[in-house]
């Protein structure tokens, strides 16, 4: 165990200054408060905080930590809850992440939270450490982390600014999964302008764990230790939370570049590695990581879930910077740290486990029983409060909420009015340019630089619909996660298009062959001082938490992001969806392209006209607006059951969802995964939906699915979906030419495209933007 640095003199504002001089004036505006928590705070204490609690106050009633301005909203997540959504959930929102059981005595913990601010003012280190803080929040429930994934929002492709961002993100995001040894097994990439100056970076991560060994971060036990382990504490980060994350981005450029965190993934694979062999021996009591508003939370959250109090000598922190400040310890968000509280009896055996892995400690104090969070500095007391009031009872707001003025006429220019081609060399040319645009074209320009097979246990990843993970070896028992969100369509209507996003990564999970079982979201919005936003927020929230009630899915946990706007230009509402499902063995997993020749493809659903808010619309006619597609959930659970029992019977042999891009995309895909063509043909998609060509091409209708058949199950495959109900069609085979001459997508009676013009198409469009793509996965090992 090293020294903490040496005392440089009297710098401390004591509790005992704070009632002497009750008049000084403080810098809280400047630390993110407003008068009126200034004077909450006050009334709290009785006196005028100490700067150190100041400190705590700021950082643990940001926006970013209390969801002061969300709280009204999240809690019908705990309350819009039926029997069905309690029977798999072990932990729910309220600890570091949620813990779902998924059978045979094992578990899933999974989360996403949102780094978008750090990631635009300092791409690499604010999307590194957006992956170490959601890591170290699944190691802190007693789970091994076994994947990462991201979703990931950036400007107009061409902006001479987003090739920064867009380097610099992807570039943290595999550096420090792939130093971690943790496969990346999905997620998602859209260029949009109205994210130009204000990206977003959710990441996501999953662990898995044992029930026994379940950790969660509540303090308790008179006498036991407080020990804060891991990396030194230094001066990156200060103020993240309440500074950086909670306030929008002025004009003028990046800015705030101290806020923002370094990250040091060696460190945390290491510390990883010691938690685990810290929870395998029975050594912490509870564990919390070091995260947003670092000290200050791990503090005021073990002690206040934990209703008691806790001692901490400060000085004892170990520091990288021994110029810091009290008030900048404790506001720091250095990485790579962790919180223990550990029985005193069992000490000596955490400090040999650390030791061992060679991970700095420092005993700060202990655990109290009087209820207060008492905070020393070298003998002198500078924190003293109820630790609930920090972490818990901070202000609740309920902002003014206000019908947006401009959305009337937004619904109202519907993508219906836009010219609508027959010809088929319009059609072509249509369906090339949505192959090559952005937000459809390949993406292994971003992927190809993660490795996403590490620890062996990857059943699937990119490019298929969702990831999945092997848990168990022996029975195969495994989990699939799929996230989802279309701006656009919330943009439009945030109920219905946060429905929409929580359906598409029900249905990317379903496809897979697993059964849909949990949530977590990240919901990233603009101010919430603007009326507008909050009113999208709240339709948003009310959506989301109707629409898991319907699929009968429970809400584990997530993270809210706002003030996501530059200047006062909000981005489009974004609720990222994160659907996690069980499957029985992974061995069974469906993927989402065809292999061979000679098979049936079919369409399950039904299509409509349904183009507002479609990649269609935003890439031909560059338009937005209109309503999005009508969601059936009703029809989404019984797709997912169909998609089970012929995953179960073997009777398909791929199946893929529609959704951005419509059909047209998903044959993409299905011929581009193997380099297997395909012959289809629109006529009874025409004649029994009542569209037109383009609309069976583009339209994104919900509650479809492209699923290939071998010709020797197709009698038991419509048969099964004839007693099940759910609208099904034939529309082509799979095809190989004989002469061994390139594949192709022939779409009878409009156009031909080769396989290889297809690639070619869909391939070039990131590298043309971003230079080559990586040809293998960046491995650290």
């Amino acid at each position: 165990m090293s020294t903490p640095a040496a005392p440089l003199g009297k710098i401390a504002d004591t509790v005992a200054d704070a009632e002497a001089t009750p008049e000084k004036e403080q810098p809280y505006a400047a630390l993110g408060l407003k008068p009126d928590e200034y004077a909450q705070i006050r009334e709290i204490l009785g006196r005028r905080p100490t700067s150190g609690e100041l400190a705590m106050y700021s950082v643990m009633w940001s926006e970013h930590c209390s969801y002061k301005s969300s709280k009204i909203y999240l809690r019908q997540f705990g309350q819009k809850v039926s029997d069905e959504m309690r029977e798999r959930l072990m932990v729910g929102m309220g600890q570091n992440a949620g813990v779902v059981d998924i059978g045979e005595g094992w578990a899933v913990t999974f989360k996403v939270e949102s780094h978008n601010h750090p990631s635009y003012i300092e791409p690499f280190q604010g999307a590194a450490t957006g992956v170490g803080g959601i890591v170290r929040d699944i190691i802190s429930m007693g789970a091994r982390p076994v994947a990462v994934m991201d979703q990931l929002r950036f400007g107009a492709i061409d902006h001479p600014d987003t090739a920064r961002v867009v380097h610099g993100v992807v570039s943290g995001i595999s550096f420090y999964g792939n130093c971690l040894g943790l496969p990346n097994i999905g997620g998602e990439t859209v260029f949009d302008a109205v994210y130009q100056g204000n990206p977003l970076v959710n990441a996501l991560a999953v662990g898995v764990l044992r029930h026994d060994d379940l950790k969660l971060a509540n303090a308790v036990g008179p006498g036991n230790k407080v020990v804060l382990f891991g990396a030194r504490t230094g001066g990156d980060g200060i103020g993240g939370a309440s500074i950086l994350a909670s306030d929008t981005f002025a004009d003028g450029g990046p800015t705030k570049r101290p806020a923002v965190q370094v990250g040091d993934p060696f460190a945390e694979k290491v510390l990883i590695e010691c938690c685990l062999e810290l929870y395998r021996d029975e050594l912490v009591e509870a564990i919390q990581d070091l995260g947003a508003a670092g000290i200050s939370c791990a503090t005021s959250e073990l002690a206040a879930n934990g209703g008691s109090g806790m001692r901490v000598d400060l000085e004892k922190v170990l520091l990288r910077d021994p110029s810091l400040t009290p008030e900048e310890i404790l506001m720091s968000e250095s990485q790579e740290r962790m919180m223990a509280i550990v029985r005193p009896e069992k000490l000596d055996e955490f400090l040999a486990v650390t030791g061992k892995w060679d991970v700095e400690t420092s005993v700060l104090g202990e655990v109290t029983g009087d209820g207060r969070l008492e905070i020393f500095w070298h003998g002198e007391k500078i924190v003293d409060v109820d630790p609930s009031t920090v972490a818990v009872d901070g202000p609740v707001y309920e902002r003014p909420v206000a019908y947006p003025t401009w959305i009337d006429a937004l619904q109202d220019d519907s993508a219906a009015a836009l010219e609508r081609s027959a010809d088929a060399d319009t059609l072509r040319a249509q369906f090339t340019a949505l192959v090559s645009s952005p937000n459809l074209a390949d993406a292994s320009w971003v992927t190809n630089q993660y490795d996403y097979y590490v620890l062996g246990n990857t059943a699937l990843s990119f490019p298929d619909d969702a990831g999945m993970v092997r848990v168990d070896e022996q029975s195969g028992l495994g989990f699939a996660i799929a996230t989802d969100c279309n701006g656009r369509f919330c943009q439009l209507d945030p109920y219905e298009g946060a429905k929409l996003a929580l359906a598409e990564a029900y249905r990317n999970v379903a496809v897979t062959g697993a059964v849909p079982t949990a949530v977590t979201d990240c919901l990233n919005f603009g101010s919430p001082e603007n009326p507008e936003v909050m009113w999208q927020f709240s339709r948003a929230v009310e959506g989301l938490s109707d629409g898991c009630l319907e699929l009968g899915i429970p809400v584990t946990g997530g993270n809210v992001s706002f003030y996501n706007q530059t200047g006062d230009t909000p981005i489009h509402p974004t609720p990222v969806v994160g659907v996690l499902g069980i499957i029985d063995d992974v061995a069974a997993r469906i993927p989402s392209g065809w292999q061979d020749a000679g098979e049936n493809i079919y369409l399950l659903g039904v299509t409509s006209t349904e183009l507002s808010g479609s990649q269609w619309a935003q890439t031909v006619h560059g338009h937005l607006g209109g309503r999005p597609p009508k969601v059936d959930l009703a029809a989404e659970k019984r797709l997912a059951e169909l998609l089970r029992a012929a995953g179960d019977q073997g009777l398909v042999s791929s199946a893929h969802d529609l959704s951005e891009g419509g059909l047209a995309q998903s044959l993409t895909d299905g011929v581009l995964r193997f380099g297997v063509g395909a012959r289809v043909w629109l006529t009874e998609i025409i004649e029994r939906d009542g569209v037109d060509a383009a609309s069976a091409l583009f339209s994104e209708s919900t509650g479809r699915v492209l699923v290939t058949v071998p010709r020797e199950e197709d009698v038991k495959f419509r048969g099964l979906c004839e007693g099940r109900g759910y609208p099904v069609l034939r529309i082509g085979v799979t095809d190989a030419p004989a002469d061994g001459s390139a594949s192709a997508l022939e779409v009878q009676g409009l156009f031909t495209l080769p396989v290889p013009e297809l690639r070619a198409l869909s391939t070039g469009t990131l590298p043309a933007a971003f230079g080559a793509i990586v040809t293998e996965p960046e491995v650290v090992r």
